[in-house]
């Protein structure tokens, strides 16, 4: 049939006829009129399935209206295109509550006046009447509806602020102040919703006052803490009851007022507070176990006497005054323990400078390597020939006289061995080597002489040194294996009497030191590096003598900073000389002819390698553990050798029942400690336990 322009088709048994376009109407049989203005809705039997793409927004309220029966009033600002797409069939009273989510999506409300219902922009929800929330409306439904709620135990000022943000900007939100209660205007899920957080947050509170009985503290000094505390804080919610804390000096006592979780809080602040003291109140006495109790005394000192001087600038000189005389630290070295009398934010910040100083600071072995090797090669090869006749002039008539080789550190020629062969009683000059003679030496004629020297002398020199020392970290330590020999720095005779001959010899000698000597200062960072501070000298007497027979000696010095990872090995420094001097004495044009010139020269040449090597390895010894270890293996290592210089098959004891000195075996390695020491409030040996 045909209605109000609107064609409505019925579905009968399993066919489906579309209504108003969008709209599907099934039901198991019969036949059904909608009309758009009025007339009967469908029954709760049948059921509805929508499909609007793009649909004017009054398309779907006329389509609502037939299909509910509900009469719309729309408003000339409604205007939107609406999609509306259901799988599943839906009855009428579920096609109208789609209907309001889309009003309510496009920012459009329903208000009902009487029997016809408003559809107006939610800015003009506010200034029109709402359906209160009574049962028949749903508490998921998107309808307007205005509630009235009553307050009992917190302020509904303060509800208001907590709930405005939950609140749409269409809607409204206020208090009654005389009444405590709330009045809410939204959509009626929405208005649920915040029923429920109300009715959460509208606990009935608890706040009483609790008194705590004092017996090792004051309550003024308490209750002054505890406000000093909490005072800058203000309470998370300006209508809740804040604590209080007060003192009843009559009983010592402390009263506090409030909430039950904030009367716990501050019982149990109070309950540290009133802690019995054991340190003797202002005065504590600091065992040390590490550091030297008189080295950190003073600095201790500095240390208050610069804070006040920082931090009381406005006082003046007051300032160090007034901390000297409220703190006095001295060292007792007998325990090596501190005794501090101050007050207690100044001996909790003594406490903490002194944990950082009192520990243990780990070793480090050093050992350095010293590698000195030396060649020396030389060699002399000469011929000396002489011609003279013995008339008593001893005027030599020819020869080719040069020093070849030496004799007591004296240049020897032919005239100096003819003069050893004439008076070998005094010879003294006789040339080390190979030398071979030939000559006649008479009292009268020609005598001459001829003499073929050649000397070849090596020498190695392999001396390595390894000295080591073991020092805490940032402590210098020195190492010295010398001896103090004499050096003749002056010579003076003087004669008293020159009659008497009487000489009075003046000598003034200097002793110095030669060996090694080695000062190291170690210090650790942060990981296993360690950054040295050395100074090494390694000296040495040469075996030769300089002027006024003074000793010569062979001196390395090395002064450096190296940075060296730990049990790692690095070279110091080191010198690398190789040097080969060769000399040549000869007769002007005779010592260059062939062959025939070797008679009118002498040549010797040397040859000298030097290589010197310093190397330097540490070992950071961080517990008793790696300490006791590395001592063991040198103290094993002496002892082995002791054992192998012993008597070795003497059948025949020289000094028999003679008991060679031996170390005794080492002693087992201790266990390691994982746990630091704890700070010690008793001094050393003494028994932390309480006699009865």
């Amino acid at each position: 049939m045909r209605v109000a322009a609107t064609q409505l088709w019925l579905r009968m048994s399993a066919r489906a006829v579309p209504l108003l376009g969008g709209l599907v109407l099934a039901a198991g049989c019969g036949e059904l009129a909608l009309a758009q203005a009025s007339g009967p809705a469908i029954s709760s039997s049948q059921r509805i399935t929508t499909n609007f793409k793009d649909a004017d927004i009054t398309q779907v309220a006329e389509a609502v209206s037939a299909a509910t029966g509900k009469n719309f009033i729309v408003d000339p600002r409604v205007r939107a295109q609406v999609n509306l797409i259901s799988a599943s069939p839906m009855t009428g009273a579920e096609f109208y509550q789609a209907f309001l989510s889309i009003l309510q999506v496009h920012g459009f409300a329903a208000v009902p006046a009487g029997n016809v219902i408003k559809i107006v922009p939610d800015a003009n929800v506010r200034t029109m009447p709402a359906t209160d929330l009574p049962d028949q409306v749903s508490s998921s439904s998107d309808e307007m509806v205005t509630q009235v709620i009553s307050v009992k135990n917190t302020s509904a000022a303060q509800m208001v602020q907590v709930l405005r943000p939950l609140v749409a900007q269409y809607g409204q939100l206020a208090s009654v102040p005389g009444s405590n209660t709330l009045i809410i205007s939204d959509r009626a899920s929405n208005v649920n919703r915040i029923m429920r957080i109300i009715g959460r947050v509208d606990q009935a509170g608890d706040a009483n006052v609790e008194v705590i009985p004092l017996q090792n503290s004051t309550a003024a000094d308490v209750v002054r803490t505890i406000t000093a505390l909490t005072g800058g804080q203000a309470p998370a919610d300006a209508g809740a009851l804040a604590p209080k804390v007060v003192a009843d000096d009559r009983s010592n006592s402390v009263l506090i007022s409030g909430e039950r979780a904030q009367r716990l809080r501050i019982a149990t602040l109070v309950a540290h507070l009133d802690t019995p003291v054991e340190n003797g109140g202002n005065t504590q006495v600091r065992y040390l176990h590490y550091a030297d109790a008189e080295k950190i005394a003073p600095k201790l000192k500095e240390q208050l006497t610069g804070v006040a001087a920082s931090t009381g600038g406005a006082a003046g000189a007051a300032g160090p005054a007034n901390a000297d005389r409220s703190t006095t630290i001295w060292a007792d070295p007998q325990t090596n323990a501190l005794v501090i009398t101050a007050p207690p934010k100044t001996m909790m910040s003594l406490n903490t400078i002194i944990d950082k100083l009192d520990i243990r600071r780990a070793q480090v072995l050093v050992e350095a390597i010293i590698v000195d090797v030396n060649t020396d090669k030389a060699a002399d090869l000469g011929v000396n020939w002489a011609m003279w006749s013995k008339d008593g002039s001893n005027i030599p008539a020819g020869g080719f006289v040069s020093p070849v080789g030496a004799a007591n550190g004296n240049s020897v020629s032919i005239v100096d061995l003819a003069r050893d062969i004439q008076s070998p009683t005094t010879a003294t000059s006789v040339p080390l080597g190979a030398t071979f003679g030939i000559g006649r030496i008479a009292m009268g004629g020609v005598n001459f002489a001829a003499m073929l020297r050649a000397l070849r002398s090596d020498s190695n020199t392999n001396v390595i040194a390894t000295p080591s020392a073991t020092t805490m970290d940032n402590q210098e330590t020195e190492l010295k294996v010398a001896q103090e020999v004499p050096f003749i720095t002056g010579q003076y005779t003087n004669s008293t009497s020159t009659s008497s001959g009487t000489v009075n010899p003046f000598t003034t000698v200097q002793r110095q030191e030669v060996g090694t000597i080695l000062k190291i200062t170690p210090q650790i960072n942060e990981g296993d590096a360690v950054m040295l501070k050395i100074e090494l000298e390694s000296s040495e007497l040469s075996g030769t003598s300089g002027d006024a027979n003074s000793l010569i000696t062979n001196k390395r010095v090395i002064n450096t900073h190296v940075l060296i990872e730990d049990q790692g090995i690095v070279v110091l420094g080191g010198l690398i000389r190789d040097s080969t001097v060769n000399g040549e004495t000869r007769v002007p044009y005779l010592g260059s002819i062939p062959v025939l010139g070797e008679l009118f020269k002498t040549r010797n040449a040397k040859h000298q390698k030097s290589n010197l090597m310093v190397f330097i390895r540490p070992k950071i010894l961080r517990d008793g553990m790696q300490t006791a270890v590395e001592t063991n293996s040198k103290y094993n290592a002496i002892r082995k050798e002791q054992v192998e210089q012993g008597p070795r098959g003497e059948v025949l004891p020289m000094i028999p029942f003679d008991k060679r000195p031996l170390l005794p075996e080492a002693p087992p390695l201790p266990e390691r400690k994982e746990e630091p020491a704890p700070v010690r409030t008793t001094p050393p040996g003494a028994s932390s336990e309480k006699q009865p």
